[in-house]
């Protein structure tokens, strides 16, 4: 039995249109399935939840990346469970990563393929991430626009943007990893699966999704004349060659905001006093490229 979990607010352009050809080509397909679609927030994770704790091992996100992260939240039984995405959101970074097609490509992948061995980050406070999880710059904006009503979203992130980029002061973090303490102020502080963020922003590009281990990217906050130029770099893929960022693999590692704060799972923020991380090595199935 497949079961499927939809945002129907998440699904952008042809999406919607898209759910319709799935429902025709799952009906051809004759294996049995289920659809679920969510009205708000949390309601992806309880799916989840529910479904695997009565026997449900087949489940399948549909949606952008905050759906994908609500449904891998919910899931129990993780070992057992083979876990499909089809990327039909603003936001697919984690798609790109894991190389997942988009559109009816996704579900053929799902309906044909096997699952393979997959690393997932497990949180000290329940939640867990696929792609990246971190405090930043990057929640700062993402702050800004959810607070924005009136503009298109991208429209909404430029102006975000350029307001972060007056106003923020940095993070002043503790960072324990591999045995080492380091108290910093960041521009960008992520434990990362994933290469991607923000819709193909390249944060860390030597990251693999099943190599076994997590990067830990921490990015200092320059001097306010030294941002800009940094998240160029940063949209170019190249943050990593600046004297001020540093990348470590790990297995487990624990980013302490100076005081409660904002974080962002895989695009869902969520308040935290600590993202306390440990990667789980392989063992979620999934089906990807």
């Amino acid at each position: 039995m497949l079961n499927v979990i939809v945002n129907p607010r998440s699904l952008r352009g042809t999406g919607k249109r898209l759910l319709e050809k799935i429902g025709e080509r799952l009906d051809a397909w004759g294996g049995g399935y289920r659809i679920f679609r969510t009205e708000r927030k949390g309601q992806a994770t309880e799916l989840a939840r529910q479904l695997t704790e009565e026997g449900a091992r087949t489940i399948v996100a549909m949606g952008g990346d905050g759906t994908m992260n609500d449904v891998l939240s919910g899931l129990t039984h993780t070992e057992e469970c083979s876990f499909g995405l089809i990327p039909a959101g603003t936001g697919n970074d984690f798609a790109t990563s894991a190389k997942i097609p988009f559109g009816m490509d996704a579900l053929e992948l799902i309906l044909t393929a096997e699952a393979k061995p997959t690393d997932y980050i497990q949180f000290d406070d329940g939640r867990r991430s696929l792609n990246i999880a971190g405090l930043g710059i990057d929640v700062d904006v993402l702050q800004r626009c959810e607070r924005m009503k009136l503009f298109h979203k991208k429209v909404k992130y430029f102006l975000s943007l350029l307001v972060s980029l007056m106003k923020f002061r940095g993070y002043r973090v503790e960072v324990d990893v591999n045995g080492e303490t380091s108290v910093r102020t960041a521009l960008i502080a992520a434990v990362c699966n994933g290469k991607f963020l923000g819709g193909g922003i390249p944060l860390c590009p030597p990251a693999e999704v099943a190599d076994g281990k997590m990067d830990l990217i921490v990015v200092d906050c320059p001097a306010r004349r030294k941002i800009l130029p940094a998240l160029i770099r940063l949209m170019k893929g190249k943050i990593l060659s600046l004297p001020f960022a540093h990348h470590t693999l790990c297995d487990r590692a624990v980013i302490t905001p100076g005081q409660p704060s904002v974080a962002q799972y895989d695009g869902e923020l969520w308040e935290t006093k600590a993202l306390g991380a440990t990667l789980v090595a392989g063992k979620l199935k999934m089906f990807r490229g």
